[in-house]
């Protein structure tokens, strides 16, 4: 009876050993980062909140009814934040990292810690075609735009800093300052005539942004105030539109991509102030433009959005009595802290912003994304 059945079970066995083995599928494990397209961008869209840490978007978001645009980013970083020569960076040397990527000391536009002229990501660009523009809600000489197209050792150069802006070719430039091109201490040179024989369209507050042209054979500076522009409280409002009509002119300037820096400054005055409803209106101002750019990156396609501060301002804590309906806040100082600082990024690459790194890095990580880490990055002395 035994030997009756282990014939009938060897057979069985080899039958099925001989079969095909079936194939199957089995899913990917899931990515979280599959909102990214992880390809290389054309543009980069370059956001900085100035001041702007953690505190100050978790205000402004409280205050926005627990919403914020940067919810819509799905890739978070930390940078560090110091410089060569302090442990608390200011504006002028995290500036000059983000757009030059060297550590250099406070006060520093462009140079490193030798004082040394470095070329900035916007140089580059330009030197491989593609088109530029820097926005800002402070004069455009002042230290985080001045470090994009200037070079100069101290940072309160305004002059100085306003005639190096001959040197380059920035397509779009808008901002506050005028007197320091026009009505000039140390020099009788008119820097807007220079800039009208350098091909630029020059334009004031006196006429409106959604008035300029978008003609692309011309480069467009346009001066929004005579010296600091007034805070959002105060009737400021350009920024959105500024930030549209640079994003619609350099994306029609030419076939090769671009860079933009938009700066929203004065979150970092509120928090000097130690005013909380100074931070939280031009926090909100700013949150327009970072959802606004979301979007516009979105549609194009080709576009990376990176957001961040160059360092966190006025010690800001949101304090345990706050409620929904009452935020009440304290400062610990009238300056710059030493926190690590959020970045928010989308589109194109963006997952290279995830992680903890450098503030030098995040110029590194936008050359890498543009091309441009093989442009000649050397400047002659000035």
């Amino acid at each position: 009876m035994r030997s009756s059945l282990v014939l009938p079970i060897i057979i069985l066995f080899f039958a099925c050993k001989s079969q095909t083995p079936v194939s199957v599928s089995l899913p990917e494990p899931m990515d979280l980062r599959t909102t990214v397209d992880q390809s290389k961008p054309k543009n980069i869209i370059f956001l900085i909140g100035d001041g702007m840490g953690l505190a100050q978007i978790t205000l402004g978001m409280l205050a926005n009814g627990d919403k914020t645009a940067l919810e819509e980013y799905p890739v978070v970083g930390l940078h560090k934040s110091r410089s060569s020569d302090n442990l608390i960076t200011d504006s002028a040397a995290a500036a000059t990292a983000f757009s030059c990527g060297v550590r250099t000391y406070n006060g520093a536009i462009g140079v490193d810690a030798d004082t040394l002229p470095v070329k900035t990501i916007l140089e580059m660009a330009e030197d491989e075609g593609l088109a530029t523009g820097l926005v800002a809600t402070s004069t455009i000489v002042h230290a985080t735009p001045a470090s994009y197209a200037a070079h100069d050792p101290y940072r309160k150069n305004y002059e100085a800093i306003a005639k190096d802006f001959l040197d380059v070719d920035v397509d779009v430039l808008i901002g506050g300052g005028k007197k320091y091109f026009e009505r000039r201490e140390f020099d009788d040179e008119n820097l807007l005539d220079s800039l009208r024989a350098r091909g630029y369209i020059v334009q004031d507050f006196l006429t409106e942004i959604s008035d300029l042209p978008l003609d692309t054979s011309a480069n467009i500076a346009y001066f929004t105030a005579d010296t600091d522009p007034l805070p959002v409280a105060q009737g400021r409002d350009y920024l959105l539109d500024a930030t549209k009509y640079t994003l619609d002119y350099l994306k029609q300037k030419n076939d090769n991509g671009f860079f933009a820096m938009i700066e929203g400054s004065q979150i970092d005055w509120g928090g000097h102030a130690n005013l909380q409803d100074y931070v939280i209106s031009e926090y909100l101002e700013y949150d327009a433009v970072i959802a606004y750019a979301k979007e516009w990156a979105e549609q194009d396609g080709e576009t990376l959005v990176v957001v961040t501060a160059d360092h966190e301002t006025g010690g800001l804590a949101i304090q345990p009595e706050s409620t929904p309906d009452s935020l009440v806040t304290a400062f610990t100082s009238t300056y710059h802290t030493g926190v690590m600082i959020p970045v928010f990024a989308f589109g194109p690459g963006a997952e290279n912003f995830a992680g903890i790194y450098d503030n030098t890095d995040i110029f590194t990580k936008m050359v890498k994304a543009l091309n441009l880490d093989k442009v000649d990055s050397s400047i002659e002395n000035e």
